[in-house]
């Protein structure tokens, strides 16, 4: 199974965006023990939002366009209702 995730930065509200083979919670605890520079200068994290797939293409697919300007405006959405 493939996760796009989304998580929000409890420091100053930002928001990651990102795939991964993990789970998502899992992927979530790497992000805040420093799994890198961008994440562990923001963190601590919380996931907002996640969606599984069977498919890796189609978990790119998804990451990428939640990444572009409508999947932007989604993600805002997820983030201000969370």
């Amino acid at each position: 199974m493939f996760h796009v995730y989304v998580l929000k930065s409890e420091l100053n509200g930002k928001t990651y965006v990102d795939m991964t083979a993990k789970e998502a919670d899992k992927r979530l605890a790497d992000h805040n023990l420093n799994s890198n520079k961008w994440t562990s200068s923001n963190k601590p994290f919380k996931l907002v939002y996640y969606e599984s797939y069977y498919c890796k293409k189609d978990a790119l697919h998804r990451e990428k366009f939640l990444k572009s300007g409508n999947g932007k405006k989604l993600v805002k959405l997820i983030k201000e209702n969370y």
